[in-house]
């Protein structure tokens, strides 16, 4: 990884996308704050697309949609997208499965849970469980005192052996049945709300994460960045981004967003 000012400017100057993490990329120890909500709402106004990628549920991405400075937001680690339509003043949303397919997961979910609870000790369901549509997500340091390495692994071959995907997130594991992520769904979303290739974009867009549930996107776009805290997963990711801000959390996101803007400017 490369230090954030060794972006070339040129290239800084020609994203049209910003596409962010919100666990400790936007927010800072579990708090969104002030200066990356403002950083945000400053690329909106200067007229690039910004749009939210995160494991977090439905209802957290049903409120972010229509109140926070965005474009769009794909939410539980690329289940969905949804964006807020200002000509219909309505909350759109495009799911990959029916109502029917999600009900049938849940019971598969339950099981998992079960079998993930009893064999892990100290693990939790995740407080905003109850608002998700298409994963199980599994605390191991939100809620719960830090669980060991070894634990957050145990947690993960149990949800593959049940036949799940699963990521880890700075804060939970997030495992679900099915092989889609959060870069194919922003493939779709670019697809089908702008017309546009993720693939022919590549340079373009600059992504914004901090662990490994975002190796996907780091990976894809040659030029994403880390928040600083992006270095304490070292030993679980195959794939870091290219640069790094010199700070963490959402002060980090703000250094990232500056740099874009910065280099617009001239």
């Amino acid at each position: 990884m490369r230090a954030l000012n060794e972006l070339p400017r040129t290239v800084a100057a020609g994203m049209h996308t910003v596409f962010s993490d919100i666990d400790d990329t936007l927010t800072t120890d579990g708090q969104l704050v002030p200066q990356a909500y403002v950083a945000l709402d400053t690329l909106r106004r200067a007229g690039l697309r910004v749009i939210l990628i995160t494991g977090r549920p439905a209802g957290w991405c049903d409120h972010i949609a229509r109140m926070w400075p965005v474009d769009a937001v794909i939410g539980e680690n690329g289940a969905f997208y949804y964006w807020h339509d200002p000509v219909e003043r309505k909350l759109q949303c495009r799911h990959l499965l029916d109502t029917v397919a999600r009900q049938t997961n849940t019971e598969r979910l339950a099981a998992v849970r079960d079998t993930i609870l009893r064999e892990v000790p100290g693990c939790a369901v995740a407080s905003d469980q109850f608002c998700r549509l298409y994963d199980l997500a599994i605390d191991f340091c939100e809620d719960v005192l830090a669980l060991a390495d070894a634990d957050v692994d145990r947690i993960v071959a149990l949800m593959e052996a049940a036949g799940m995907t699963a990521k880890v997130s700075s804060i939970h594991v997030n495992g679900w049945f099915g092989q889609y992520d959060k870069l194919s769904m922003a493939h779709l979303l670019m697809r089908e709300r702008y017309g546009l290739e993720l693939s022919r974009e590549r340079e373009k867009c600059m992504f914004v994460g901090d662990s490994p549930n975002d190796a996907p996107m780091f990976a894809y776009l040659p030029h994403a960045a880390g928040v600083a805290n992006v270095a304490a997963f070292a030993g679980r990711m195959f794939h870091f981004p290219s640069y790094v801000a010199p700070s963490r959390g959402g002060a980090g996101f703000a250094e990232v967003a500056q740099a874009l803007l910065t280099a617009r400017q001239r």
